[in-house]
Order: structure tokens, then C-alpha cells, then sequence
């Protein structure tokens, strides 16, 4: 996580991340009226104006008038990529600054969030044993030696660390040593590199989120998911178009072209996002400084004062 100037709440930009159903827009809305500041959506399927309902983008009065950006603004045709995102943040974030507001970023969108913390990179494979070999050094020699090794082949990447990290660690050390090259060389900057950004990942009880899950996708059918998705598709009947592969409406497709019965559709709908889910809750287990957040026990009220007292400190 980059933190390169002091961090205090003008210069932290808290991320709201977490699975979906889990209460990010809640959160993000709460904390925005009480910090003044506007929401930049880190979602991928938000971004297209078709999808509102599949999408659960916010309503203009759960936004209660805060504002936000990069939302329903791209056509169905339009391509959005993580790096693109991470481009137009780079572009908006500044703007709200200099208006004299904070920002917050929200999203469930993994590499989206990634793209904006950490920057993305195109590192070429790595010979498996590398790691291997690496990990016995761990063992043998300890991590302050790796990292004192690390600081001597990759200074840039290696003072973002500490000793402690010893995985990340290990992958500078094993790019290093696979590719001659430093990890940082691989690195696309992270688009704000003067700004601090402070994850904090939303969860709650597996039973919990999945009946939520369930009970938003009865909810989006009652408010005209069906009608949404044969509106779209009317207007842009393309299925290769990477839109379509949305949860909430690639699953509806096939019945829409009578290839699939309505209850199969659904049950497939829920099971899905069941399962993207977790994936998200998988990924985001990757980054150690993350600060997790259960929203099955704390209410609103001490969600916004966990992430204040955080980026305050």
C-alpha cells in the first residue's frame, strides 16, 4: 500500500471494498456526508448506463446527495479496463481536491481497487523453484536478510517494505532473481503518488451475505431487472461484447432467447454471485494492511468511526 506522505485525514483517501451485498454504498454514503466528500466508484459494470438494476448502482436517494463519479456513463460498446479506471481516477481524484472536498472510492472490483493502490505491472513468468529456494532462504537466514538483499537489488520496491513483509519480499527477490530485472521496472506508478489510500474491506457471516445475496436478487427482479436486461439487449444484441459477461445479465440472456427457463436463470443468477463473492473475499485477504470491517456487528454509526479513527492515526 502506498503511503508516501504523512498520513492524516486531508491526505488519506479511504477504499471501501468488500463482496457484494456485503453494505459498501451504506458505508461509503455515511462516511462521505460526514467527511464532505464525493464517491469515485472502482466498479466495472457500474460504469455502463444500461445497467442500473443487475448492477446495484446506487439510486439517487441512497446516494442522498452526495456525489459520484464514474457511474453509468459508458455505452455497452464501450471497453473498460482496470488500468482505464485507474486512468480516470487519476484524472477526477485531483478535481475533487481542488474543489476543497476528500474523496472516498468504493467498489468490489478487485483489480480495479489493485490498479489504484498498487499500480498494475506485466511481469514475465517466473521459474517456480526460484520461490522455492527463496523460501528456505527464509527460513535459514531470516527476513531481515532478504530484505537487507532485496534493498540492495531493488531500493525503489524494497523501501515500501518492511522486514516483516516477508512474502512480498520473496516476490521482489524471485522477479529479481527470474528476470534480472527489479520488480519496480515492472511496475506501472500508482496513478496519485502523492496521496496515501487506506483499504478497508467490508465482511460478515457466510450465511449472512448469501442470504442478503439472494434477498437483492428477489429485489432487483421486483424492480425490473428482467425488463432492464431485454431493454439493453434490444439495443445492443451482442453477446461478445464484454458487458455481457456481467453477473446479473449474462445469466438472463439465454432465457431472453428461450434457451433456458426462467427458474434456471435465477437460480443460476444467485449462484453466481454466491460465488464471485467469495472470490472477492479471497482476494482481498492478500493485502496485510487492509483494516476488515464486520458489518454483521458494527452499525453504521461505528463503521464510520472505525474508518475515521483509522485514517486519522
Amino acid at each position: 500500500m502506498n503511503a508516501k506522505k504523512a498520513q492524516t485525514v486531508d491526505t488519506v483517501i479511504p477504499v471501501i471494498a468488500g463482496p457484494t451485498a456485503v453494505g459498501k454504498t451504506a458505508l461509503s454514503v455515511a462516511l462521505a456526508r460526514e467527511m464532505d466528500a464525493e464517491i469515485v466508484s472502482a466498479d466495472s459494470r457500474q460504469i455502463y448506463a444500461p445497467f442500473r438494476i443487475g448492477t446495484a448502482r446506487p439510486t439517487t436517494e441512497e446516494m442522498q446527495g452526495v456525489p459520484h463519479h464514474l457511474m453509468g456513463v459508458l455505452p455497452l460498446e464501450a471497453a473498460y479496463s482496470a488500468g482505464q479506471f485507474a486512468e480516470r481516477a487519476k484524472r477526477i481524484i485531483p478535481e475533487i481536491l481542488d474543489r476543497d472536498k476528500k474523496v472516498i472510492v468504493v467498489g468490489g472490483s478487485t483489480l480495479y481497487v489493485h490498479a489504484l493502490i498498487e499500480g498494475l505491472s506485466d511481469i514475465p513468468q517466473v521459474d517456480g523453484s526460484i520461490r522455492d529456494t527463496l523460501n528456505g532462504d527464509l527460513e535459514q537466514r531470516g527476513s531481515d536478510a532478504l530484505h537487507a538483499e532485496l534493498l540492495s537489488v531493488d531500493p525503489d520496491f524494497a523501501r515500501t517494505l518492511d522486514p516483516t513483509k516477508s512474502q512480498r519480499i520473496i516476490r521482489g527477490l524471485e522477479v529479481y532473481r527470474g528476470t534480472g530485472k527489479p520488480l519496480s521496472h515492472f511496475h506501472t506508478p500508482p496513478p496519485l503518488p502523492d496521496q496515501a489510500f487506506k483499504l478497508f474491506v467490508l465482511r460478515t457471516e457466510r450465511d449472512i451475505l448469501y442470504q442478503r445475496i439472494d434477498e437483492r436478487v428477489d429485489t432487483m427482479l421486483r424492480d425490473g431487472l428482467v425488463e432492464e436486461v431485454r431493454a439493453a439487449w434490444e439495443t445492443s444484441p451482442d453477446a461478445t461484447l464484454n458487458a455481457w459477461r456481467t453477473i446479473g445479465y449474462q445469466e438472463l440472456i439465454p432465457w431472453l432467447s428461450g434457451e433456458r427457463p426462467f427458474e434456471e436463470a435465477i437460480r443460476l443468477l444467485k449462484r453466481n454471485s454466491r460465488r464471485y463473492a467469495k472470490r472477492q473475499l479471497t482476494w482481498y485477504k492478500r493485502y496485510p494492511e487492509a483494516i476488515w470491517l464486520d458489518t454483521s456487528v458494527q452499525p453504521i454509526e461505528d463503521q464510520v468511526r472505525a474508518v475515521l479513527e483509522a485514517i486519522r492515526s
